[in-house]
């Protein structure tokens, strides 16, 4: 059986401060197989790691990214917002992500948060960091913005690209052929029966399911034969997966 691999949403975030070089270098310690975080660009133009499109929620700012400079939000605390323990902590660039991890041998899940803000030209900015590290054999770029992902493949047929739903899609290994991605990425909640995946499966299409938390969601999407988990908990699911020897 294909390994199922262990993909850490936001780095290390059940424990860590999300998007953080802390919560990426936790999921390394604790011996993940990949990385999934957000790219967004400031005001000008430096491509930076966030979830949100808007500051409130994950660091001690307010407002849009779109609207800071990098030296601006750069003087934001981005960990104090879980733990006052983890106050000093930075919004990182993706140069930085992407220089730390280029040599980890580690899947690397770029999240474009353009299906809100259609911020300019975001595709070639990231395609670029891509080919600047090194990294694009173990890269693939996603987003809920499908329209992105074509454009992705139109600059560079070879970048691989994940298409990001929350609905419960009818025979999506269609649509996937459509669109010309290379993997799906359902919310785990779309994925209910074998039958969705081995048809998604069936066309070698490769399914990484997110945001897998709960160890009874672990076990199911496991028994359900998808290819990859995005979790909080990469310690919690690298357990699981060692129990059932996969």
């Amino acid at each position: 059986m294909k390994k199922i691999l262990n993909i850490a949403h936001r780095g290390f975030s059940g424990i860590y401060p999300e998007n953080t070089m802390l919560a990426f270098e936790k999921a390394v310690e604790v011996q993940c197989d990949g990385i999934e975080t957000d790219v967004q660009l400031t005001k000008d133009g430096v491509a930076v790691i966030c979830h949100d499109e808007t500051l409130e929620r994950s660091t001690d700012g307010s407002g849009f990214i779109k609207n800071y400079t990098y030296l601006e939000l750069s003087k934001l605390d981005a960990g104090i917002k879980k733990d006052h323990k983890f106050s000093g902590c930075r919004i990182p660039t993706l140069d930085e992500f992407l220089d730390y991890i280029k040599d980890k041998n580690m899947l690397i899940n770029l999240e474009l948060k353009n299906s809100i803000i259609q911020y300019e030209n975001i595709e070639e900015v990231v395609i670029d960091k891509v080919y600047k590290y090194g990294i694009q054999a173990n890269c693939i770029i996603s987003s809920f913005n499908h329209y992105s992902m074509v454009k992705c493949k139109e600059l560079d047929n070879s970048i691989k690209t994940g298409l990001l739903y929350d609905e419960i899609l009818y025979h999506p290994e269609k649509y996937i052929k459509y669109v010309g991605a290379d993997a799906l990425h359902p919310n785990f909640q779309a994925v209910y029966s074998k039958e969705i995946v081995e048809n998604i499966k069936s066309k070698n299409i490769d399914i990484n399911v997110y945001t897998v938390n709960e160890e009874e969601d672990m076990i199911n999407m496991i028994s359900l034969g998808v290819d990859g988990i995005i979790t909080n908990y990469p310690d919690r699911l690298k357990d699981i997966l060692l129990r059932t020897n996969i």
